[in-house]
């Protein structure tokens, strides 16, 4: 399924997230961490855009992973209370990475991974703040 396809029905919605938690369990995977469990009632999924996916490790961690149009990247569960909070930590993050980007090296393709960075961590801040995707 292409990342721009909104999915329509449920069989595409499971498509879509499966799709994506193999990629943000790849993601863990290369950073070390193995996936023990999903906490299904506490993990979001805001298609097309991403998902966030609240997870337990081997060794007994857990962590908010988000995943979908965007850079896969994990933060620690004590950094946020629920799944909302947590994009908002992955924005701020973002925004903080894009900026040390630019401060320290010149490479094109480094800059261009900044700019991405910027963009998706806006997006996931106007996600955050639309309480119509909240139910609030």
């Amino acid at each position: 399924m292409a990342l721009n396809n909104n999915p329509k029905t449920q069989e595409e919605l499971g498509d879509w997230a499966r799709e994506h938690f193999q990629k943000a369990n790849k993601h863990l995977a290369e950073n070390g961490i193995l996936f023990k469990s999903v906490v299904a009632e506490d993990s979001r999924y805001l298609a097309p855009l991403c998902a966030v996916w609240k997870i337990d490790t081997n060794e007994d961690k857990q962590f908010w992973v988000i995943s979908g149009d965007m850079p896969s990247d994990y933060l620690p569960l004590t950094t946020a209370e629920d799944a909302r909070t947590a994009i908002r930590h992955f924005s701020m993050k973002w925004q903080m990475q894009a900026e040390t980007i630019r401060r320290q090296v010149t490479d094109k393709t480094q800059l261009d991974y900044a700019q991405l960075l910027e963009t998706k961590a806006e997006a996931l801040y106007e996600m955050h703040a639309s309480n119509k995707l909240w139910g609030g």
